[in-house]
């Protein structure tokens, strides 16, 4: 049987797939020089929606799936965080205020006109995934925190500097989503550090990883397709 890494080794494995998170993609890189039309962003806006409405979901599906009730609680805020205490409130409600500033309705987006079947079939591939794998992977899929915080940060001061159209209170959930996730990218790898205690644990946590960053990689692949031409 293969021994389990360290911590340390555990956690170098995980760093080392930050090369193939969604920040890196072409995509992306073009999103930050200022190179996106409108049409694009609103593209963009529209599609990453779906992924923003569903990660609640996918979050209850971990709860449902854990028999431990100390990560339950620990992870029960992350619906919150989204769905808000009460409607008008949450990160679902600040995606939706950001895609009202890019020019959209709220109804073609709340009845998700504009989302693409790639886009779909994507975020509903990460969510079947945290319904039917074992808790801790899906936990651990949510590691591409740790790679986040850094690129929201440039996000918002990116956006600002190329798209001089879109306001400061518009990027709202990007600035208030910059602490929460540093927050809660500590907690996801804490909890992963510790109950993954064997190496095929380990191997599964990475691999769950993995998986996660193919996701939002598909998803901007096929929102780059989509918004081909659109000014």
């Amino acid at each position: 049987m293969t021994e389990p890494m360290s911590r340390d080794q555990f956690l170098a494995e995980l760093g080392n797939l930050s090369d193939r998170y969604w920040g890196t993609h072409p995509f992306h890189r073009r999103l930050h020089a200022g190179e996106l039309t409108e049409g694009e962003l609103r593209t963009w806006a529209a599609n990453r929606w779906y992924y923003q409405s569903m990660l609640p979901v996918k979050d209850a599906a971990i709860i449902s799936n854990c028999p431990l009730p100390e990560v339950r609680r620990a992870w029960l805020p992350r619906i919150v965080y989204h769905d808000g205490t009460e409607e008008g409130t949450g990160g679902r409600e600040y995606w939706l205020r950001l895609c009202e500033a890019l020019g959209l309705h709220r109804t073609e987006i709340l009845t998700e006109s504009h989302v693409v079947p790639g886009v779909r079939f994507a975020v509903d591939a990460y969510v079947t995934f945290a319904r039917t794998r074992p808790w801790l992977e899906a936990v651990a899929s949510g590691l591409t925190e740790m790679f986040s915080g850094h690129l929201m940060r440039q996000r918002v001061a990116d956006m600002l500097a190329h798209y001089p159209w879109i306001s400061a209170d518009a990027l709202a959930y990007f600035t208030v989503r910059i602490d929460a996730v540093s927050d809660e990218g500590r907690q996801t790898v804490d909890i992963v550090a510790r109950h993954a205690v064997t190496r095929a644990q380990q191997d599964a946590a990475i691999a769950a990883l993995s998986f996660k960053c193919d996701v939002l990689w598909s998803m901007l692949d096929a929102i780059e397709l989509a918004g081909k031409g659109r000014t």
